[in-house]
């Protein structure tokens, strides 16, 4: 899976092929299909995969404000740290256009992040911490396509998340950000 997680990310998923992943990995063409009977089964097992990273940027519990930080700092680290990552999620969003499965992987986890989001977002907003005009599943939608749009200038992310972060909030744009429950140290951009 990670042999065509790579492969993805250097040639897409029309370069992607079942004899280099077993190429790349050291293993017999045929016992690659042992695991994978078709290249679809690997697409599928890749969309997984891949969506699976992004489970630990989001937390569940806690004060929203920390919460809605500590995920635009940890997608921002990931935009840096993993470009990859990113470019096989434009690939999958492409595939899931005309696959079904691809598809079926992408609107569960994107309906998962959602969820996460408008529920940090309402506690935030009954908790009188967030801008009291923003609608939760409005700003959901737009932190998603946000992040989608960041995925295509890895460079200006932190810019750019602090900047709806700030919005979010109702504030000005300032160096004063709620502490980060994994880092504390200030970000250059």
């Amino acid at each position: 899976m990670q042999a065509g997680f790579r492969l993805v990310a250097e040639v897409g998923f029309e370069g992607l092929r079942l004899r280099q992943v077993a190429e790349d990995v050291g293993i017999d063409h045929s016992t690659l299909h042992h695991h994978f009977a078709t290249k679809q089964d690997l697409v599928a097992a890749i969309a997984a995969y891949t969506v699976s990273q992004f489970w630990f940027t989001a937390q569940e519990d806690g004060d929203p404000v920390v919460r809605l930080r500590s995920h635009f700092d940890a997608l921002a680290r990931l935009l840096r740290e993993h470009p990859d990552l990113f470019t096989v999620t434009v690939e999958l969003d492409l595939r899931a256009r005309r696959d079904p499965t691809v598809r079926a992987a992408m609107v569960e986890h994107e309906a998962g992040w959602r969820q996460v989001l408008v529920r940090t977002l309402a506690e935030g907003l009954a908790g009188g911490t967030l801008n009291r005009e923003i609608d939760p599943v409005a700003t959901a939608e737009l932190i998603i396509a946000t992040v989608k749009g960041a995925r295509l200038v890895p460079g200006r992310a932190d810019v750019i998340f602090d900047q709806l972060f700030a919005l979010i909030l109702g504030c000005p744009l300032s160096d004063d950000r709620p502490p980060n429950e994994e880092t504390s140290e200030k970000r250059t951009s």
